[in-house]
This record gives structure tokens, sequence and C-alpha cells, in this order.
């Protein structure tokens, strides 16, 4: 290995991409290809980085599994930061074992952070806690140590776990200052301040407040029942009804949650349930309907009576009733709160971790950039949508030779 190379690895390990290029930029053996490519990532330029390091691999030869494998590495971490998530996950789990089967220990489990990573991007968390569960993190480099601790907040942060969140997070800092990666410490930062953010709404008795992850956790712990407009469930500490896929029942049980302890009329009931303007006979008669599906629904946690003008609802077991709620509610509010990361995603991305259909997602971010509320850039396949720009692109990614730093 030349010391042109040796040094611009170095480089990059230090968050440096620009003295990188500088060593190499002109050079186009694969080493210097690869090492270009992890720059352009760093820089955010994500397609060049992918056609870098795709020449990369293929100018390695058959023997040299090693530095192939980490080409691949390297291109999936690029597609998790640009929230590429149908990127095959098997060829980076192929790539951590030829990784870790040839003594790169450090490259091998940061492929498999990667993986849990992304994981956590599509909500599935149960698989994330278990194979971050199977990571060791003390005899990593710090910067691979902060990015343990960023996975851990990452997944506690969506259990509602605080405090949990918060330790992570404290760790995941200081690994990071040790690191001296600044990227790295600005991903730290931002995921400390959404901890800090306002993360739902709470209202009670005609009444709203914002609150934030640690308040919505102490709520989850409360003796109250919670109609809750994030999950779409009602719930107690002991029982959960989920109404995720009965819309028409989940909005007449907050619409009588948000005036408890009085009644919801009739003309009320018919307006946030059926979207109606004028109400009539027929209206009247779904409405008896659902409150009877809803009244079955919600039978072990509460009660529904009617009144003289409509319906009213009491907990059955719990002192008091409340509705949790998103911070913003809005059409599309659900797109909009995976676009406010900062990260550019496709639209493909977006349905997997919405769990919707790409054509919905498609059709939802139209009307947002109509709206002026999202932008796009690229065609096609390669077409991304952001909110604000792009932040900087951490990699502690080196594919020339594993780092030795502390």
């Amino acid at each position: 290995m030349d010391s042109l190379i040796t040094a611009a690895g170095r480089a990059l390990a230090s968050g440096d991409p620009l003295g990188a290029l500088n060593r190499v930029a002109l050079r186009d053996d694969p080493p210097a290809l690869a090492l270009r490519g992890i720059a352009m990532a760093q820089l955010g330029d994500f397609p060049r980085a992918k056609l870098l390091l795709r020449r990369a691999a293929r100018g390695f030869g058959a023997r040299e599994v090693v530095a192939r494998a980490r080409c691949v590495v390297a291109e999936a971490e690029i597609a998790l930061a640009s929230r590429d998530l149908i990127w095959p996950p098997r060829r980076l789990s192929a790539a951590a074992a030829v990784l870790e089967a040839h003594g790169d220990r450090i490259n091998a489990a940061h492929a498999r952070y990667l993986d849990i990573r992304r994981l956590v991007l599509i909500g599935r968390l149960d698989a994330a806690e278990q194979a971050l569960a199977a990571m060791d993190p003390v005899p990593l480099p710090s910067p691979l140590q902060a990015v343990h601790g960023l996975a851990t907040a990452g997944i506690a942060l969506r259990r509602l776990r605080a405090g949990a969140a918060r330790e992570a997070l404290d760790d995941a800092r200081e690994a990071a200052g040790r690191g001296g990666i600044p990227a790295l410490l600005a991903e730290v930062e931002a995921a400390s301040a959404a901890l800090e953010a306002p993360a739902a709404r709470l209202i009670a008795n005609g009444k709203e407040c914002n609150l934030r992850l640690r308040d919505v956790e102490a709520l989850h712990s409360s003796p109250a029942l919670i109609v809750d407009a994030c999950r779409f469930a009602v719930r107690d500490r002991q029982v959960s009804v989920s109404l995720a896929t009965r819309p028409v029942l989940f909005a007449l049980a907050r619409a009588l949650a948000e005036v408890w302890p009085s009644d919801a009329s009739r003309e009320v009931l018919i307006a946030r349930a059926f979207g109606a303007k004028f109400t009539d006979e027929s209206h009247r008669a779904r409405l008896r309907v659902e409150i009877g599906r809803l009244r079955a629904a919600l039978r072990p946690v509460a009660r529904l009576a009617a009144t003289r003008d409509g319906f009213a609802m009491a907990p059955r077991h719990a002192p008091e009733l409340v509705v949790l709620a998103r911070p913003v509610e809005e059409k599309h509010a659900a797109v909009l709160a995976f676009l406010a990361d900062g990260e550019s995603w496709s639209s493909s991305a977006l349905a997997l971790a919405l769990g919707a259909s790409q054509r919905n997602v498609q059709r939802a971010l139209e009307e947002l950039a109509s709206a002026g509320k999202v932008q796009s850039y690229g065609q096609a396949r390669a077409r991304r949508w952001t909110m604000p720009a792009i932040p900087g692109f951490a990699t502690s990614l080196l594919l020339t030779a594993p780092w030795r730093g502390g």
C-alpha cells in the first residue's frame, strides 16, 4: 500500500474528504477509486460516489475479496444515507461475513450497524434490537461506539424510552468526541435535539399542550385511558385496543375523548366520522350503527352511553380520558415526519418505512410539493425528496485498511 493511499484513508477517517481527494483525485486504480467514492459520499454527491465504488469493486481482482467486500459496505452506507432502503441487504450480510472471515472485524461491525440502522428506519424494531444485543462496542474504535449509541437511542426513541435514549446519546456524544469526526458529532446533536423537541400533543378537558418524549413516556405509565392518535389505538395500562384499520371508529373515539367528561352532539360526531356538512336520517342511522361497533370494540376499556344531544364515553377503570395527538396534524403528516430528518428519501423508501403503497406515497409527495412543503431533485428512479438541505455524511469506513484509531 503506497503512502498516498494511506494518507487519504487517514484523512477520511478524520472527516476530511477534501484532504483525501487532494491525494487521490487524479488516480484511477481501484484503491484510489474507492477512497474517492467515500470522499464524494462525505461531500454529499451520492450518485457519483456509487459510480466510483462500483468501478473500484470491478477493478479489484478475484482474490481481493476483502477490498470488494469493503466496496459493498461503502455502497450500503451510501444507500442508507440517501434513504435507498430497498438496496439488497443480503449483499451487506455477505460482505460482513467475508470481512469477519478475513479478520477485518471493524468493517464487519460497521456493516452490521448499517443493517441495524436500516431495520430501525423501516420499523423492524424487534429485529434491530436483537441484532444490536449481539454487538459488543467495547473493543471497537470510538466512531463505531458512537454509532452503537445512536442505534441504541434510535430504538429507544421509537420504544418511547426517553431515559434509555438520553443515556445512549450521552454515550454516543462522548465516543464521537473521542473520534473527532464533526459530522458524527452533528448527528448525535441532531438526535439529542429531537429528544427535546415536542413529540406529541395532549388534549384533555378541552385544553392542549405539547409533550416531549419523556412526557409521553410518563403519560403511558399513568393510569389514564389514552386515545392515541399517533398509533390509532385506545389503551390503558392493561389493555390496548387497536383501531388502525377502522378509521371511522377511531374518529368517533377521538371526538368523544376530546370533549370528555361532556358529551358530543350527533352533528359533531357525524361531521368528524363521515365528513358530512349536512345531516339527515341516513347519517343518524349510520352513526347508531358505528357507535354500536365502537361500543363493542371498546368494551374492555370504556363505556359509551347515549345522551339527549349525542353520546358520551367514560373510562371503565381509568380516572381520566385524554387524547394523544401528533405535534402537527395535516393530511400527509406521516410523510412530513420522515422527511423532517433532513435526509433525502426516495418514494419507494418512504413507502417501505410507512407500510403504504408507493403510488399513494407518490401522490402525497406531489401534493406536498405543490404546496411548497417538500422539494425533489433527480429523475425517475433517482428522484429524491427532502425538506431542508442534506446534512453532512458521516462514514467511518476505510476500504484499504481497518482504522486503528482510538
